[in-house]
């Protein structure tokens, strides 16, 4: 019976009967009768397989290899150098269509933006770094007499001598003094013009003592300025009240200046500066640097200085002007308001046709009637499949690989990773490249993400080993099981 079951095993299998030799059939079903149940079955299995390869019926699972008759296919290593080279390889992604680059308000300008008011103007409140244009030092002078200051004689001299001066004095007590005149000059009764100008106190004397002796008259006097008014200076600008400063034989500072002149008004200091103009330069002083260096008030001024505070912003200035614009502003925004309504409406019709557009392009696409670029996914990946290749950028190897779920390490042998890419070269049509990537050390997996794919790349894992003899074995088993309870 055991010997008809092999017999019918070796029918099913399509085997020859006279294949099985007679002695080693026997010995073989003598010792099969001592098997259990289950361990015959699996014996039979076993046997069965070694008779299915025997007559050459296997398993074939595909791996990457030579081919015979044709191109080689060229197995690289992929190394940093040969995912470099991999990487020179011409490509250009395709590029969005450009509505998908536009936004609503980039197609011209818009109805409505025209009527919207301008903004009002305000002055600039940025604090800038003012420039330092010190006011050069000069050595004190002594005073000289000009035309319009009015000097006194005073006399000095003894009771004898009143009579002889007692007409001059008379006559000064009556005029106030003699005021110098345009052409410079001073007239005294009884002597004339006496010319004083540009003459300091003692050389003016000394010709004064000059023409009373020519005119016979010898008294003991001195000489005084009453009033100067020949050399002034201007203060004017941010100070309590503009005014014109007197220069007298004492000299006059720039702090007396702006003292005289009621001092500084500034509120903010830091936007301040006090200006000097002299002899066509003009000096400039910062108000924080003129707090900040006290020597700055001994400055010497000279006659024709103007002197003038000045401010580049002014916050009261700024809010009255802020002010006027209020109401050209109020009548402004009913047609504002209309405006921006206007401006809305558009927008929106312009992002619905951009809307509409991109979503034909969408649909195109879908239909496949947009042209792509393809990578496509072969052997032990999560899903054999094709990856469309990204718009505007390159995708690498372990994009594709984990945008796909990536493989499963119990089925696919991650040490046999394959990129296969075909030659454009017509000269070498039917060429093909195999990077091959040893993942069995995770760390080459940064490999992975340096190699950049191109159109028409297969990605193939190959099986693990076990896996293709269990594949095997579970597509036999059913048959091998069947045969081996029949004969049985």
């Amino acid at each position: 019976m055991l010997s008809d079951a092999w017999v019918h095993f070796a029918n099913v299998l399509g085997c020859a009967k006279d294949s099985i030799k007679g002695d080693a059939l026997r010995t073989g079903l003598k010792g099969y009768k001592n098997l259990g149940a289950w361990t015959r079955c699996l014996v039979l299995a076993l046997g069965g397989a070694v008779a299915l390869s025997s007559c050459g019926i296997s398993y074939n699972s595909p791996k990457v290899s030579e081919r015979n008759g044709e191109l080689p296919v060229s197995v690289v290593g992929m190394t940093a150098r040969s995912v470099a080279y991999a990487n020179a390889s011409p490509y250009t992604p395709r590029a969005l269509p450009d509505v998908f680059y536009a936004y609503a308000g980039s197609q011209g300008s818009v109805t409505g933006a025209g009527a919207l008011p301008a903004a009002p103007y305000l002055p600039d409140e940025t604090r800038r770094q003012m420039e330092y244009r010190p006011l050069p030092d000069i050595n004190p002078q002594p005073y000289r007499i000009g035309v319009g200051d009015v000097v006194l004689l005073a006399t000095r001299s003894s009771a004898s001598t009143i009579e002889q001066l007692s007409g001059l004095l008379a006559a000064q007590n009556q005029r106030q003094g003699y005021t110098v005149r345009d052409d410079g000059s001073i007239a005294i009764p009884e002597i004339g013009a006496v010319q004083l100008s540009g003459l300091t106190l003692q050389e003016a004397e000394d010709r004064l003592f000059q023409a009373l002796v020519s005119n016979q008259i010898d008294p003991s006097f001195s000489l005084e300025v009453a009033e100067f008014r020949s050399k002034k200076v201007a203060v004017g600008g941010a100070v309590k009240s503009a005014t014109l400063v007197p220069i007298t034989p004492n000299n006059l500072t720039l702090g007396e200046a702006l003292i005289a002149a009621g001092g500084l008004v500034t509120r903010d200091e830091e936007f301040a500066s006090i200006r000097i103009y002299r002899d066509g330069t003009l000096y400039q002083i910062p108000v924080e640097t003129f707090r900040a260096q006290p020597q700055l008030s001994d400055k010497l001024l000279i006659a024709g200085d103007a002197v003038y505070v000045d401010t580049t912003y002014d916050l009261d200035r700024a809010f009255e002007f802020y002010k006027t614009k209020i109401d050209v502003i109020s009548l402004r925004s009913s047609a504002r308001s209309t405006a921006l309504q206007t401006l809305s409406s558009e927008i929106n019709i312009r992002r619905s046709a951009l809307d509409e557009r991109r979503a034909l392009f969408n649909a195109r696409e879908q239909l496949g009637a947009e042209k792509r670029d393809y990578v496509y996914l072969s052997g032990e990946v999560a899903k054999q499949n094709r990856f469309a290749l990204p718009y505007g950028q390159q995708a690498t190897l372990a994009d594709v690989l984990y945008n796909e779920g990536g493989f499963d390490n119990t089925t696919g042998d991650p040490t046999e990773i394959y990129v296969l890419r075909g030659s454009n070269d017509p000269a070498k049509i039917g060429e093909i490249v195999a990077y091959h990537l040893n993942a069995g050390n995770a760390a080459n997996m940064i490999l992975a993400t340096k190699f950049e794919m191109r159109p028409n790349d297969v990605i193939f894992i190959e099986e693990q080993p076990i896996t293709k003899w269990g594949r095997a074995l579970q597509q036999t088993f059913p048959t091998l099981l069947n045969s081996a309870t029949s004969a049985l």
